[in-house]
């Protein structure tokens, strides 16, 4: 997307700082819990989700189900065996994003957390991949460790005697990799699979948001397919032998499972394409655009004098300095419209003040994620933004930013 020049103007004013609409800033988002944290990875929070619980059970009872049929001497105990074999499919599913982590780290992109949740894990990585061939690595390595570890389990039945619990563990993880990187090497997003399309057609036609369309688009179909294909397949016995009878509790867990996983692939790839519009937009939002024009005040000024002030010179921001004319802190937009008008004249605005600390002085060439993350990492009301040599610009309001944001992901996505 082509950004527009860097020609610099000073900020527009269009009424006092005391003006109706002037709000609070935006809430800080919270950061989610993530669930239990089960230990870091490299200073990455490695969390497991409370629907991992409901899926373990899940998979114990199917399981141990199995296991009464194939060890039928094992008794109540199968259910532990079943509970370990849980533990343990999981535990390669954190063995697969721990490879995304690890590269995502040595290409210097900042990851949130690695999460493991209901069918699967998720690693949360901030930023995306320079390059299209850096993307694909990222991608394909997760898959990749899958299949190592299926592969690994396969050879290790050769150490094991066949009929026996470890017979039968090992058989299934197996099994269960393997899924796991077939399942996620399919060419639509949010898979692993999708990412690499992207990749590939991001490559091809020079544009990330092209790759994204395609990918989610096909992810979509997918999403479908899932839905329709998979109790298709079982019923006619494609996935579980062929003449086998199937009752309708099994017919209609199957549609259930089909249902969950086609919407948790359709709502992948809506919000990959929903961030990937985001993130194309994100340039749009400068500092420098956003700056409001300030008036300089000193500590003992009247509240009503700065406004007249700032009125004046067609501000709308106020910054108070010191007897040098340094500038000291920022009177919040907030505490201006707390103040009714016939006390104006007898508050100082250094009463209605904010310290300028390092977090809070912005450079005004600071633009997109950049601006962004500078405000969440030091959340405050107003901001001062400065020029390279220190001079002062003006104030940027975190609810101006905020309306940008908001109107950039309302823009359609090119």
């Amino acid at each position: 997307m082509d950004e527009s020049g860097g020609q610099k103007r000073r900020p527009e004013g269009d009424g006092g700082p005391g003006a109706p609409g002037a709000g609070k800033a935006p809430d800080r988002p919270r950061e989610p819990g993530g669930g239990l944290l089960m230990g870091r990875f490299f200073g990455v929070p490695i969390y497991v989700a409370p629907s991992w619980f409901l899926v373990a059970a899940l998979i114990t009872w199917v399981f141990g189900g199995q296991l009464d049929r194939v060890l039928p001497e094992l008794g109540g105990a199968r259910y532990l065996v079943s509970l370990f074999f849980a533990v343990a499919f999981y535990a390669s599913v954190l063995v697969h994003e721990l490879a995304h982590t690890v590269v995502a780290l040595r290409q210097k992109l900042p990851v949130r957390r690695i999460q493991l949740q209901f069918f699967g894990g998720v690693s949360e990585i901030e930023k995306e991949s320079e390059t299209p061939g850096r993307e694909f690595l990222l991608a394909f390595v997760g898959p990749l460790l899958s299949l190592v570890l299926g592969g690994a389990f396969y050879l290790a039945l050769d150490l094991v005697e066949p009929g026996t619990v470890p017979g039968v563990l090992i058989a299934g993880l197996t099994i269960s990799n393997l899924l796991v990187a077939v399942f996620n090497l399919l060419p639509g997003l949010p898979l692993d699979g999708g990412r690499m399309l992207r990749a590939v057609v991001w490559k091809l036609t020079g544009r990330p948001m092209a790759g994204t369309v395609a990918a989610a688009w096909v992810g979509r179909a997918l999403a479908v397919a899932v839905l329709i294909g998979l109790p298709l397949l079982t019923h006619t016995g494609t996935l579980g032998g062929a003449g086998q009878e199937v009752d309708g509790m099994d017919t209609v867990m199957d549609a259930l499972l089909a249902a969950i996983l086609a919407a948790i692939i359709w709502t992948g790839a809506g919000n990959s394409l929903r961030v990937a519009r985001l993130r194309e937009h994100l340039p749009d939002l400068r500092a420098r655009a956003l700056t409001r024009r300030a008036v300089p005040v000193e500590e003992a000024t009247p509240l009503s004098e700065a406004l007249r002030r700032a009125n004046e010179a067609g501000a709308r921001a106020l910054v108070v300095v010191d007897p040098h004319g340094d500038p000291v802190s920022l009177v919040r937009e907030a505490a201006i419209v707390g103040v009714p008008e016939h006390r104006r004249p007898w508050v100082a605005v250094s009463g209605l003040a904010q310290e300028i600390t390092e977090g809070t002085r912005v450079p005004a060439e600071l633009a997109g994620e950049e601006l962004l993350e500078r405000l969440r990492a030091h959340p405050a009301s107003e901001y001062l933004v400065v020029e390279e040599d220190g001079a002062v610009y003006g104030v940027l309001a975190a609810s101006d930013v905020e309306r940008a944001f908001v109107k950039a992901m309302a823009r359609p996505g090119s």
